[in-house]
């Protein structure tokens, strides 16, 4: 039997949710499955929120960009990948994608949360589903409300809308609380 424990996590409702006035939406089935908000504010991120937001290690960069080739090479647009990034290389292209995300982050608010509750990580990811909404199962934010997906915002240079950030690991959910929220926001 797993141990479950208490966490805390970040979410963050994106633009592109927001501008779908899905925010309510997305915040009742964090409430529904029993979490606990903890701090939630509307936020217009600064280059440096984003810059602290999207710190990525060089096997990160790697990882986004070998991402972003194999859901471009699944839509059969794997010719495309030099053409638009101008390389194949997954740390070359995983550099373009976080400036990518970057920017995204800094064009508009978003609603940043701090949800608390039994193994909250793990149950966010969940009721949040997999990155690409094209990808992910019915019955999670992204497969129930999403309409894009990664090869189409690929070819486009441009982050994939996705509705929802939500942190993936202990490590991340904690480095991501301290970006997004000062102590004396936090009960």
């Amino acid at each position: 039997m797993k141990e479950e424990k208490k966490e805390r996590t970040v979410v963050l409702i994106q633009r592109d949710a927001i501008a779908r006035n899905l925010v309510g939406e997305i915040i009742s089935r964090f409430e529904k499955n029993g979490l606990k908000i903890i701090a939630m504010k509307s936020v217009w991120p600064t280059r440096e929120i984003a810059e602290k937001h999207y710190r990525t290690t060089d096997e990160q960069t790697i990882g986004i960009g070998n991402k972003t080739m194999k859901g471009m090479r699944e839509q059969g647009k794997g010719n495309e990948i030099k053409k638009l990034y101008g390389s194949e290389d997954a740390k070359e292209i995983g550099t373009q994608v976080v400036e990518i995300l970057r920017q995204f982050l800094t064009k508009g608010m978003l609603i940043a949360m701090v949800l608390e509750g039994e193994n909250a990580i793990e149950r966010v990811r969940k009721i949040v589903g997999y990155t690409d909404p094209a990808k992910a199962e019915k019955g999670t934010i992204r497969g129930d409300l999403g309409v894009d997906y990664i090869a189409k915002s690929s070819m486009e240079k441009r982050k994939l809308e996705n509705l929802v950030h939500a942190a993936d690991s202990p490590e991340a959910a904690k480095r991501e609380i301290d970006v997004w929220f000062k102590k004396d926001e936090l009960k």
